[in-house]
């Protein structure tokens, strides 16, 4: 594990990649990689995340649990696939949800990165994930990182929406004050439970009219095909 990381993001978790877990962490990658396991993202795209939003210009927080685990699929940013891969069902179902609420079509693709670009991180919980086994690297340390990422938004952040999808965000993110934040639950996107409530709960407008509120830029969320 190559760590390259942006460096907003290197300030405010120094020290962190000497922790004992990372160093366990890595160890375990490693030794996955030499029994010719194949692992998803791709090395360089582990950090995507945090590469493609600063840690000084995040805005909204949207909580994924680990990467996509079929080819190709996952890059770095939770929900997101690369163009050219067919977006998956959770993804498709936040396409439906963004034009009901929005009348934004949805794009000929799934990849998010213009969204990221804007501050919003797009963050899995697991940064890695055995290729065709979910959840194959939970438990693994992943999540005592994305704890402390969380915990760094939380305390040195003001006005950050955090958009908890499904019962596992809303519980890593169960400690973020929400009389500095605003947090925006609900159903995950997945068709196993999108229709008992993500449709309908209008996220997107939710998040621009709160940011216009305090006075920032809303996001566009019309990405291009």
């Amino acid at each position: 594990m190559d760590i390259k990381i942006e460096n907003s993001w290197k300030e405010v978790l120094a020290g962190e990649f000497q922790k004992e877990y990372i160093l366990n962490l890595k160890k375990f990658l490693k030794n996955e990689l030499n029994q010719k396991k194949i692992i998803y993202p791709h090395g360089k795209d582990i950090f995507s995340a945090f590469n493609y939003t600063p840690f000084d210009k995040v805005r909204v927080v949207i909580i994924g649990q680990d990467p996509y685990h079929g080819p190709g699929q996952a890059h770095g940013i939770c929900f997101s696939v690369k163009p050219g891969v067919n977006p998956p069902p959770s993804l498709v179902n936040i396409f439906k949800e963004l034009n009901t609420d929005l009348a934004i079509s949805p794009p000929n693709h799934g990849c998010l990165i213009e969204w990221a670009e804007q501050g919003v991180l797009l963050l899995n919980a697991v940064l890695t994930v055995e290729k065709n086994r979910p959840l194959s690297h939970d438990g693994k340390g992943w999540e005592i990182f994305t704890d402390r990422v969380v915990e760094l938004l939380n305390d040195k952040k003001n006005g950050l929406i955090f958009v908890l999808w499904g019962s596992y965000a809303q519980k890593k993110c169960a400690k973020v004050d929400e009389k500095n934040h605003l947090v925006i639950k609900a159903p995950h996107p997945s068709p196993l439970s999108a229709h008992r409530g993500f449709f309908g709960h209008k996220p997107f407008s939710r998040i621009n009219d709160y940011l216009k509120n305090i006075g920032n830029e809303e996001i566009n969320w019309k990405i291009s095909s």
